[in-house]
């Protein structure tokens, strides 16, 4: 069992396995020149899968794929089923945009993957590309609709923004809700690499705008989550996740791992220890020591808006947010 030096249990890993993207996202990486590592640089999946083996012996439940946008890389399902066939009971889930989730869904479902999280930030396809930086809103949709279909599990996330999409907050929610997919709406979270004119809703901001229409009650925090949660009369519950704030931190249950091998102990720190070399030589338990070290290691608190005013100067696309 995996714990760090507060006590918590750290038994979730997010893996990116790359930091490419076929999207330019104003709130991420608009300016990005369409560029990846070096092929080399990466840990390839049966590296990757060592150092997940690693992890799950020492008591990692919940494993989680992001990027970069993942789907991008070539044979992601297999190594989804590496994962799965050597631990089934490991939830395994993945974050994606859904450009391309329509041709692959199937695949990774058969591949042992359970779960899905998608960014829907708009219904609206003139919007969705003034966002993304291209027509990209009918492949999301119908990745959505097929993914239901083949029985996965199906969560949304929106970054709700000024002049850009807050009039759709109850649209969106309305698409989700008909689906039986549950929305988290996410405060825009200031980062270097967004455009500077963008300015996001804040959590009261979002209530007053979900009140108009429905009455909800306030269910807190739900575990390790750092969603908090709101449950409508019906039962529909929606959650919002608040990044300046830090009560979720307490909780704190995860670490994140680069296509690199750079193994982070908190989104808004930049300070990371690498596994690369010592799975590249099969130097298990050398990576196992490095594990440990990064989460005994792990901060009490994320440095976001904290009292020096440091924040993460890291790209969210390098560590899948």
């Amino acid at each position: 069992m995996l714990i760090d030096s507060y006590d918590r249990v750290v038994d979730y890993l997010r893996i990116s396995v790359t930091e490419r993207c076929n999207f330019r996202c104003n709130y991420c990486m608009p300016e990005k020149p369409f560029s990846w590592v070096p092929k080399e640089n990466l840990l390839t999946f049966e590296e990757l899968f060592e150092f997940v083996k690693v992890c799950i012996d020492e008591g990692v439940k919940k494993i989680r794929i992001t990027g970069g946008e993942p789907l991008l890389r070539e044979g992601l399902d297999q190594f989804i089923k590496m994962i799965y066939d050597y631990e089934p009971a490991v939830d395994l889930a993945m974050t994606t945009n859904a450009y391309l989730l329509k041709d692959a869904a199937q695949k990774l479902k058969n591949a042992g993957l359970k779960r899905i999280n998608v960014s829907i930030d708009t219904l609206k396809p003139e919007v969705a590309q003034e966002i993304a930086g291209k027509d990209v809103l009918k492949n999301v949709l119908e990745g959505v609709e097929e993914a239901l279909r083949v029985g996965l599990k199906v969560k949304v996330n929106m970054v709700p923004m000024k002049s850009v999409n807050a009039d759709e907050i109850i649209d969106v929610l309305e698409y989700c809700k008909k689906r039986d997919m549950s929305i988290r709406f996410i405060e825009y979270m200031e980062n270097s690499h967004a455009k500077a004119e963008i300015k996001g809703l804040k959590s009261a901001e979002l209530l007053k705008i979900l009140k108009e229409k429905y009455n909800f009650t306030d269910h807190g925090f739900d575990g390790a989550s750092p969603s908090h949660y709101y449950v409508m009369d019906d039962g529909y519950k929606f959650g919002i996740i608040e990044p300046y704030e830090d009560d979720f931190c307490t909780k704190c249950n995860r670490i994140r791992l680069t296509a690199e091998g750079h193994l982070i102990p908190c989104l808004y720190f930049d300070e990371a220890l690498s596994i690369g070399e010592a799975i590249k030589r099969g130097d298990i338990r050398r990576a196992t020591l490095i594990l440990k070290e990064v989460v005994k290691n792990k901060p009490e608190k994320n440095r976001w808006g904290g009292e020096d005013g440091e924040s993460s100067s890291r790209a969210f696309y390098e560590t899948g947010g």
